[in-house]
């Protein structure tokens, strides 16, 4: 049997990045809050756990004092800060570079649409983290689309200058925009509309949607590794489920099914953003044992 592991599949910079922020604070102690899951994949917040690191939400975060609170990749929206400098809590800020470059743009673009009467229009899943903190950019303004039908929120009589979350897929991005034109120009009768198109999609993310399609054709069988609650695991998964049938999503070892192989295919190995490289690893060495039995 064959057996492969993606190289572009496992944790994108911005999860590295917080992971080795995290990894650096609990060195130092053996305590570190965390504001949110650290990453969408609970096997690796579970080894983090077992280091030090305390997971809390936003209401636990309200009520804390004189102690450090990882802001992890996704970002937060200002009131966090607020809170933070209020309750004397020491900040280890590890939001995504590209998050924070976006929130900055967005906090810019709310102000100069703002002149125009406009709306700021960021493309994003409804609730998720990343999405939380950009609205946050706009004090709560902001009109989340996360779906094509969604656009009925907007008034397609006034200027409209659209973002997007970093991790959503360029081709639907680009779709919502054609669509929202063509709203624009009917609305107002006139084809001179007022539409700023922000692409803001992490290339990172966006480009291993080509790669795993091109993987996923090389394999007789795929196996997906991510979290369940990780929306970019999601998206990757059906890429890869639509360009080979025989793609199962796992999050774990136990997931596996020794019925899905046989002896002689060839199995492909990849994940989400969100997914971590030794994981994949061990997906592998168990397959491998089941074949051999």
């Amino acid at each position: 049997m064959n057996i492969e592991i993606d190289a572009g599949s496992g944790f994108c910079f911005g999860v590295v990045y917080a992971i080795g922020m995290a990894e650096d604070e609990l060195n130092k102690s053996d305590k570190l809050y965390c504001l949110g899951d650290i990453v969408h994949n609970n096997l690796e917040v579970d080894r983090l756990t077992s280091r030090g690191l305390i997971t809390i939400d936003h209401e636990e975060f309200k009520k804390l004092r004189n102690c450090k609170v990882l802001i992890r990749a996704h970002g937060e929206p200002p009131e966090t800060y607020k809170i933070a400098q209020q309750n004397n809590i020491q900040l280890v800020d590890a939001t995504c570079p590209v998050v924070l470059k976006l929130q900055n743009r967005i906090a810019v673009g709310n102000k100069e649409i703002e002149k125009f009467e406009g709306q700021i229009v960021i493309y994003g899943k409804i609730g998720h983290a990343e999405t939380l903190g950009l609205v946050g950019q706009t004090s709560d303004k902001a009109i989340v689309i996360e779906k094509m039908p969604d656009i009925e929120k907007i008034d397609f009589t006034k200027p409209i200058s659209i973002f997007s979350q970093t991790t959503k897929s360029l081709q639907e991005f680009n779709l919502l925009v054609d669509e929202i034109r063509r709203r624009m120009i009917a609305a107002q009768g006139t084809e001179e509309v007022n539409l700023i198109t922000n692409d803001t999609i992490c290339r990172q993310v966006s480009h291993r949607d080509k790669q795993l399609r091109t993987f996923a054709k090389i394999h007789d069988i795929v196996i997906f590794v991510s979290g369940k609650k990780s929306s970019n695991g999601k998206v990757l998964y059906e890429i890869c489920k639509k360009q080979n049938a025989q793609t199962y999503f796992v999050s774990n070892i136990d997931d596996l099914d020794c019925q899905w192989f046989a002896q002689d295919q060839s199995v492909g190995i990849c994940g989400a953003t969100s997914t971590p490289r030794w994981l994949m690893e061990k997906i592998a060495s168990k397959i491998k044992s089941m074949v051999s039995e």
